[in-house]
């Protein structure tokens, strides 16, 4: 077993797909990285944070970007987001079998600020103009750094969720809502309280993640497989649905909850029993709650 978490993006790239048919786009020899980050006195990467291109798995096309989330915590610039947005529209162009994002980000790189934010927000116009071309887009969320900010709305944009139990997806960060709200609302430290509200097991109980798979690379390959056929409903009547469901469980929830009693409450509601074993189990025993 290879932990996917532990991996770098180019050894992801190099593990999950068929040996060497990755070709990159604008790889690290072609220096194309970040104009702002100079000008602030930061170091660069020559590839900004995201390797682009195309690649074979188990024989078919598709192509790949593969955040590092060892640059910056994979935060999304001028420049990576463009890398995003072009591998996407070439998308529509070539048609391959599917386009697979390997997540590895925090969100919004904060020393670009604007151009950062109107970088995520042209990667989700193009996520879902591949979709409505009958392209799926399938993201693999399993690295260190998780899945947050505008990457984690790019995510749930997508066709497909893969993640690893290891893995984190959400909105604002613990960090982040820490920072904002203070310890009393979220305290970031607390390693069992952020697997309870964004990890793997918890995406998987309540329904926004596709597929639980163990932090192993040979998991997400079979995942991966699996999900070059799936294609998830873009119509109106699909959001009105989601829309509804995220309601009632809102209705659910008593006020005044705290972040010790929300996760296992919101498990109790959707049927879960003996909740608070959940955080203990396996991923064998996670995804078989979820079945029954």
């Amino acid at each position: 077993m290879i932990s996917y978490a532990e991996c770098p993006a180019r050894e992801r790239l190099a593990r999950l797909f068929d040996a060497g048919s990755f070709h990159e786009w604008l790889p690290p020899a072609e220096r194309v990285s970040s104009p702002h980050l100079a000008q602030l006195g930061v170091p660069k990467s020559f590839d900004d944070g995201v390797a682009v291109g195309r690649a074979r798995l188990d024989g078919r096309p598709v192509f790949v970007a593969a955040q590092e989330g060892g640059f910056m915590g994979g935060g999304v610039g001028e420049v990576h987001g463009a890398k995003l947005v072009g591998m996407l529209r070439r998308a529509l162009r070539d048609r391959p079998d599917a386009v697979l994002l390997l997540a590895d980000s925090g969100g919004v790189r904060l020393h670009e600020a604007n151009a950062g934010l109107i970088a995520v927000s042209e990667v989700m116009r193009a996520v879902l103009d591949v979709r409505a071309a009958g392209i799926p887009v399938i993201v693999l969320i399993g690295s260190a750094n998780g899945c947050f900010g505008g990457m984690g709305i790019v995510a749930r944009c997508t066709d497909f969720v893969v993640m690893s139990d290891v893995g984190r997806l959400a909105m604002s960060g613990p960090e982040v809502i820490e920072a904002s709200h203070g310890v009393e609302e979220f305290d970031a430290r607390d390693r069992a309280l952020v697997w309870r509200t964004t990890g793997g097991k918890h995406r998987w109980l309540s329904g926004d993640c596709d597929l639980l798979v163990e932090d192993d690379v040979a998991a997400f390959r079979a995942a991966a497989l699996a999900a070059l056929d799936q294609r998830r409903p873009m119509t109106l009547e699909a959001l009105e649905a989601e829309h509804a469901l995220l309601s009632e469980r809102l209705n659910r929830l008593p006020e005044g909850l705290d972040g010790d009693e929300e996760a296992i409450t919101l498990w109790r509601s959707l049927g879960i029993a003996e909740p608070a074993r959940v955080p203990d189990l396996d991923v064998d025993g996670v995804r078989a709650l979820r079945a029954a």
